[in-house]
């Protein structure tokens, strides 16, 4: 029977016990959005920085957009703007979108609790399908639920169908129609 150790309530755990559930590709996206939120000064990494290293970093994330290359560069010209201060006016502050708690101070050091979640959502879709790790399309698909967090906002500015993402995600062809 798979183990179903994902992290719950909005806890990371530790690096050695995270990097184990994790793809190479998905540790490289965490590791690059972790850089981008220093780099640019922010507290912490949240659901953009993540989908910043998910459409640099994963050919076949930026597959899954059917609007092609045309609507990722769409995608990545609005996170540039972000992380050098122009555009979508998050800088300095922290994502909350009410999909999990707030939790205090310290309490998730290093991610937003709406990054906390999704990560929690690839590795539950990874064990839903019996895989040992999550890979980069789990973390699309988890954050596309997040309709009120900044990866979706950013998806939503770009003219991204983020319902249409999501069925193309869960293999659901009627949705596509």
């Amino acid at each position: 029977m798979q183990n179903r150790t994902a992290y719950s309530g909005g806890e990371v755990p530790a690096r050695v016990d995270m990097d184990a559930q994790l793809t190479v590709e998905l540790a490289s996206v965490i590791s690059a959005a972790r850089r981008r939120a220093t780099r640019d000064g922010d507290r912490q990494v949240d659901t953009a920085h993540l989908l910043h290293g998910l459409l640099e970093w994963d050919p076949a994330v930026r597959d899954a957009f059917d609007g092609g290359p045309p609507q990722v560069a769409r995608l990545l010209g609005y996170l540039v703007q972000r992380s050098i201060g122009y555009g979508l006016q998050w800088h300095g502050t922290v994502e909350d979108s009410g999909a999990v708690p707030m939790v205090a101070e310290g309490g998730v050091p290093g991610w937003s609790p709406a990054a906390a979640a999704a990560m929690d959502g690839a590795l539950d879709r990874a064990h839903a399908r019996y895989a040992l790790r999550a890979g980069c399309l789990d973390l699309l698909a988890a954050l596309v639920d997040d309709p009120e967090s900044r990866a979706v906002e950013v998806l939503r500015r770009a003219s991204v169908d983020t319902a249409r993402l999501a069925a193309r995600l869960d293999g659901d062809t009627a949705d596509l129609g």
